[in-house]
């Protein structure tokens, strides 16, 4: 994919004394009283904003928080916890935190060498929809327009897209760019073999990504209540686990396009049940075959760990979506534990994505274990479903002049 670079810009030099704007993702969590309770996305953006304060741009900094109703600032809103906690990261001058501005469209004052912070994007009206005309006064601020906001790529908004296609350059930010290069690496130019988990509730809502998939893994790994449609589409009894029976054909047709490939959807040789969706609810193993009418399947068995992640360990690329049971659940979570296991010891070069995912990440202690950590959800499932993100698109339009 090309695009240009931040990083190239600034290793030339030149985006000395150039008005910098930067789109960043600084959605964080926050709680009743407004403290950030997780901060990895504010920590990730500063790499950009430190690398424009050293080549001596004067940079202006902004993100969505939340959803705001356009053209309203509610206090709940305010990017001033996210200024607060971004100055502590950057530290001198920024210790008591980063200048917020507000009501920034129509112009922003900030010096080479220093650092503002836009208030919510979102609140601007026709942020959501790209209003050309809010997209050229946000252009008209900056010299370099750059994107480092992977969680937002999917969407084309006046930050994310408008801008782009007015200023004067448009670049793709540290962040953005090491997204790229993964994506590109586990899916465009895979080693072999290539290995997908898709775990998740629902076919429905990855049946799309399932699809995509099936043309390009060699094997894909289903999980959650995902397998459980895929063991009834196999003739399995799957008891009063979640499930969509209307979507039997759609697994069968994932199932048939992996086969036609030689390649392969493992289904379930055991699994662990209950008679009840609880934490402290009595786990028991059983062959899949076994499973009975008022059983609920909540994790993948041992034997199916076993399988699975010898299976991993021989991959050459890992693409991960989602924990394969209920891994919240301490007797439900051996699976998904034996799963982050496999990654973390395979020589693979793996991606991880999704919330669930992160947490199990998270929660087993293998981030450095993982080739690549992504950062945006949405995003991150649009590109496996072999969609072309509006972000990347209006960048490599750019790149060509």
């Amino acid at each position: 994919m090309h695009i240009l670079r931040f990083s190239d810009l600034c290793a030339q030099g030149q985006a000395r004394g150039q008005r910098v704007f930067i789109r960043a993702d600084l959605n964080v969590p926050q709680d009743d009283a407004g403290h950030i309770t997780e901060d990895t996305r504010i920590r990730a953006s500063v790499p950009c904003i430190q690398m424009a304060l050293d080549a001596g741009a004067a940079v202006m900094v902004t993100s969505h928080l939340g959803r705001p109703t356009e053209g309203t600032l509610q206090p709940a809103d305010s990017l001033a916890p996210i200024a607060k906690r971004l100055g502590e990261l950057l530290g001198h001058p920024y210790e008591n935190g980063v200048p917020l501005v507000a009501d920034w469209v129509d112009g922003v004052q900030v010096q080479p060498g220093q650092v503002v912070l836009l208030e919510n994007c979102r609140v601007n009206p026709g942020e959501k929809k790209n209003d050309p005309a809010l997209a050229r006064k946000m252009a008209a601020l900056c010299d370099i327009y750059v994107n480092d906001a992977f969680g937002t790529a999917h969407r084309a908004e006046g930050t994310t897209y408008g801008i782009a296609e007015y200023a004067k350059t448009a670049c793709a930010g540290p962040l953005l760019s090491a997204e790229i290069d993964a994506i590109t690496k586990a899916l465009a130019h895979p080693a072999r073999p290539l290995a997908a988990i898709v775990a998740g509730s629902k076919v429905s809502t990855k049946l799309t990504i399932l699809k995509s998939l099936a043309d390009k893994v060699d094997q894909l790994i289903v999980g959650g209540g995902i397998a459980n449609t895929f063991m009834l589409a196999a003739g399995l009894p799957i008891g009063k686990s979640l499930a969509e029976p209307d979507l039997l054909d759609q697994a069968r047709a994932v199932i048939d396009a992996m086969k036609a490939r030689g390649a392969e959807v493992p289904i379930p040789t055991d699994v662990v049940v209950a008679k009840t969706f609880s934490a402290d609810a009595p786990a028991t193993v059983k062959a899949a075959a076994d499973v009975a009418d008022d059983d609920l399947i909540l994790d993948i068995g041992p034997e199916t760990a076993k399988k699975l992640a010898a299976q991993l360990k021989q991959a050459g690329t890992i693409v991960w979506n989602g924990p394969v049971g209920v891994f919240e659940f301490a007797a439900f979570e051996n699976g998904t534990r034996a799963i982050a296991q496999a990654i973390a010891e395979s020589s693979a070069f793996s991606i991880a994505g999704g919330g669930d995912t992160l947490a199990a990440i998270a929660k087993y202690g293998i981030e450095k274990d993982v080739g690549y950590i992504s950062t945006g959800g949405g995003a991150f499932l649009e590109v496996l479903e072999g969609k072309t993100l509006p972000a990347f698109e209006i960048l490599q339009k750019r790149a060509q002049g």
